[in-house]
């Protein structure tokens, strides 16, 4: 990614994405979404993890923002995700509000780790709990935990057999003040989670019942 490191690229897609959905065309948001958009904006992250804002999704709510991270170490990808905040001002009836948060996240794995048949419960917990450790109000979780493995043959079949993890998840985060969810605090939880799937150290001490992937014995050069 092109984006400064553990801060938001003010690139080209900006904050134009936030018309994407429009419902009358005007490109007019509601001063909640931009409000909510604005303070992803703000965001400032650890230095890890690239992130800038992306193209997002036009038919899954009126209004829409999407982001785009990587976590880093040199110049190894060890893991990427995408985070999308949705906002009907109308209220969604699955939501349970009016904004909705949607996350894909994924990494590499050494095999053995792969095959542990509780990490899906574990992934998952990874996620609630980084929403909780920050002390996020939140409704409405849903999501999958997936687990893939790949060999490689023929002229491939030099290369070692490779497995990933891929968290996809969405949950409603709860309003404060003018109708605004804490979206600053959401995109950093989002963040401790991309951290602990790509097996970085905790950013601040923690609790050392927390378990962390190992990091991938091979990252992906950028």
């Amino acid at each position: 990614m092109a984006a400064a490191q553990g801060r938001l690229s003010d690139g080209a897609d900006g904050m134009d994405d936030t018309k994407e959905g429009d419902r009358d065309g005007s490109g007019t948001a509601p001063p909640a979404f931009l409000a909510a958009v604005q303070a992803l904006r703000g965001s400032r992250l650890r230095p890890q993890i690239e992130i800038e804002s992306t193209r997002a999704p036009q038919r899954l709510a009126p209004f829409a923002y999407a982001l785009e991270a990587t976590v880093v170490d040199g110049d190894q990808d060890l893991a990427d995700g995408r985070l999308v905040l949705l906002h009907d001002p109308d209220g969604h009836e699955a939501w349970r509000g009016a904004f909705r948060l949607v996350t894909l996240v994924r990494a590499e794995l050494e095999p053995e780790m792969a095959a542990d048949p509780l990490l899906p419960e574990v992934c998952w917990s990874w996620l609630t709990g980084a929403l909780s450790a920050r002390g996020l109000s939140y409704g409405e979780p849903s999501g999958t935990v997936t687990r893939a493995s790949s060999h490689y043959f023929g002229g491939l079949a030099e290369r070692p057999a490779a497995s990933q993890i891929e968290i996809r998840a969405s949950w409603t985060p709860r309003e404060g003040l003018g109708g605004v969810p804490d979206t600053a605090a959401h995109l950093a939880s989002w963040c401790d989670l991309l951290a602990q799937v790509a097996g970085l150290p905790p950013a601040a001490p923690g609790d050392a019942s927390v378990v962390t992937l190992p990091q991938r014995r091979d990252p992906q050069s950028r």
